[in-house]
């Protein structure tokens, strides 16, 4: 069967009716303004590239799920909801043109929904439906006339809004989904002539041209002009299509990893719905635990991979029905090591927010996989022991990029250790260093790492993490804490450095100091509200014996005058280096305590003492 060309008019009313997605389509993401340049192409009589279609024999329907396609989409993704395809006739698949149908789909008769700036995507009230509008008085040709334009710019007056905007002698605002309604040439006439009757007395001769013209290109895009242009696939060979359909995407937006492994699976998991099982997970786990987490499934996917010991890389061929039966029999003990590994990272205050590497987790959560019942969230001795030598290896492993861009080898090296020390109780730090240094990277802080830390300025992101390992405590998740400017902001101001004498140069230099990883600490949410202010060597006076020890604060007191600022910034560098260097030169807790350690003993060390816990913000 050759390719044919059909309306849009014509193929949306198949949509959700006789044409669904997948499971192995990804989730609806285009943004507004995509919309409005596929809108843009089409009144202009621009190609949108063709479609491909599957179209599933009767006794083949149950082998598949079908997906809906989204008529109310979401900013940041929408997932589609299974469909019921029981006595649908002529079910047929869209293996390719998924976002451009979904997107005519919310054009013409849904919505789209946006996030108010400056409110929580959590808050219910942060996000308004929007509709897409056209202004009829809007004339194309302006922006051919504009220099400042060229063929990919927008020349109709496509946007969406909340509500209908006010109509003027300048703009005149249609609801592009309205179009629908005029399924008949003598329905569309009289609607144009009811437009035109409408218009303020005003508007001028060529504005009259122009809503006709505008309202006459939409109709004729929309009911006239056959600008889906597809190809039907007949053959009903699961591997042919997703053949085809990987084919299809490569100029697109790539298709990921865990869609071609989610359509594998879901295709075989007999009863279960492996994408709706995967996708819930990962909105579990992003939002149900200690903190706010920002996981998608590839990570799961790949987690899966590593958990069961299948090949790590992404190969089509490696997901047979073994291997795939062999990760829906695991699937709930999988679930319970990632959730076990993301709740004791965020424990850690390691959260979306400061999270660099994903894969850095999958070494943790193997551990814990292999141990179903240890969370590591405990007060024992070796609970705590052991939390904190994943904390560091963790901490140490993110700040140094280990697991940064393709890991797949050395996650193989890191899986094949941790099998080797099954038996053990505690986290193999040393022997997985190894394996790491085999990739040609380091989980271990050297001098490189010390200075990189160093160079760290307050809000980078990675900024958090490191101040976290300047403590003895675990559990950084589950109180509010923010990232401590210790000589406060307000005295960096020109007029105060001013007063003490400095240059525009001097001034400039100190301001630039202001931010730097030294000059930074953690503080209880409290703790800060109190400091405020306050010239720090003042209110370092009103604090217990310990802070100084705690924070690394150096003793002289002559340092914590603003005066001798650089003199403090080199002494606490120092200090924070030793306590680097004191943490990271080849700790093993195994090889400390081991087994048969006195459990009367293991707590003894100040370095491994537990203290309150603590979350992160920024407040300087």
């Amino acid at each position: 069967m050759g390719y044919r060309s059909e309306s849009i008019a014509a193929v949306m009313s198949r949509l959700n009716v006789h044409y669904f997605l997948p499971a192995i389509q990804r989730e609806f993401v285009w943004k507004p303004q995509q919309i409005i340049s596929l809108f843009d192409s089409i009144v202009r009589g621009y190609p949108i590239g063709s479609f491909l279609f599957w179209e599933l024999q009767p006794e083949n329907r149950h082998k598949w799920e079908a997906y809906r396609f989204v008529e109310s989409a979401r900013q940041g993704g929408t997932h589609n909801q299974l469909a019921n395809t029981d006595g649908v006739p002529q079910l047929t698949l869209v293996l390719d043109g998924q976002q451009r149908l979904s997107s005519f789909l919310v054009g013409l008769r849904g919505t789209y929904e946006i996030k108010t700036k400056h409110k929580r995507r959590g808050d219910p009230d942060a996000w308004r439906r929007h509709r897409l509008y056209l202004d009829l008085l809007k004339d194309p040709q302006e922006a051919v006339e504009d220099d400042d334009t060229d063929d990919t710019s927008i020349r109709y007056g496509f946007a969406f809004y909340e509500k209908p905007p006010d109509g003027s002698a300048e703009h005149r605002w249609f609801p592009v989904g309205r179009i629908l309604s005029l399924d008949t040439q003598q329905k569309f006439d009289e609607f144009l002539d009811s437009e035109e009757a409408g218009l303020p007395e005003s508007v001028t001769k060529r504005q009259i041209n122009t809503l006709r013209r505008n309202l006459e290109r939409l109709y004729r895009a929309v009911w006239r002009d056959e600008v889906i242009a597809y190809y039907t696939e007949q053959d009903q060979d699961y591997d042919r299509a997703l053949d085809i359909f990987v084919r299809a995407n490569e100029g697109g937006t790539k298709l990921t990893k865990s869609d071609l492994l989610l359509s594998m699976v879901t295709s075989k998991w007999g009863g279960v719905s492996a994408r709706d099982e995967v996708y819930g997970f990962v909105d579990k786990i992003n939002t149900e635990l200690t903190r706010r987490n920002d996981l998608d499934k590839d990570f799961v996917m790949k987690s899966c991979l590593v958990l069961t010991n299948l090949p790590v890389a992404y190969k089509v061929e490696n997901f047979n029905n073994h291997n795939l039966s062999l990760i829906q029999d695991r699937w709930e003990d999988i679930k319970s090591a990632i959730r076990r590994g993301v709740d004791l990272v965020n424990f850690f205050g390691i959260d979306g927010d400061n999270l660099t590497s994903a894969n850095a987790l999958i070494p943790v959560i193997y551990y814990l996989f292999q141990r179903p019942k240890l969370t590591l969230r405990g007060t024992t001795p070796f609970e705590v022991r052991n939390a904190g030598a994943v904390r560091r290896w963790v901490g140490a492993a993110l700040l140094n990029g280990a697991f940064g861009g393709s890991s797949d080898a050395m996650l193989r090296d890191v899986r094949d250790v941790l099998q080797k020390h099954n038996n053990g109780d505690y986290f193999p730090v040393n022997e997985i260093n190894e394996a790491v240094e085999r990739s040609n990277r380091t989980g271990y802080f050297d001098d490189d790492a010390i200075r990189r830390v160093l160079d760290l300025r307050y809000r980078n992101k990675p900024t958090f993490l490191a101040l976290s390992l300047l403590y003895d405590e675990n559990s950084w998740g589950t109180m509010a804490c923010d990232q401590d400017h210790i000589f406060p902001k307000g005295m960096f101001s020109q007029g105060n450095l001013s007063d003490l004498g400095m240059g525009a140069g001097q001034i400039d230099r100190w301001q630039g100091m202001m931010d730097r990883f030294a000059n930074l600490q953690l503080l209880l949410a409290h703790e800060n509200e109190e400091k405020s202010d306050k010239p720090f060597k003042e209110w370092i006076t009103t604090r217990d014996c310990s802070f100084n020890k705690k924070h690394l604060i150096p003793d002289d007191p002559d340092l914590w005058s603003i005066e001798r600022f650089e003199d403090f910034l080199k002494a606490r560098e120092q200090l924070i280096a030793q306590r680097l260097n004191r943490l990271f030169t080849g700790h093993d807790p195994e090889r400390a305590a081991g087994p048969a350690a006195d459990p009367r003993t293991v707590c003894s060390p100040p370095e491994l003492l537990v203290s309150g816990g603590i979350q992160h913000g920024s407040r300087p």
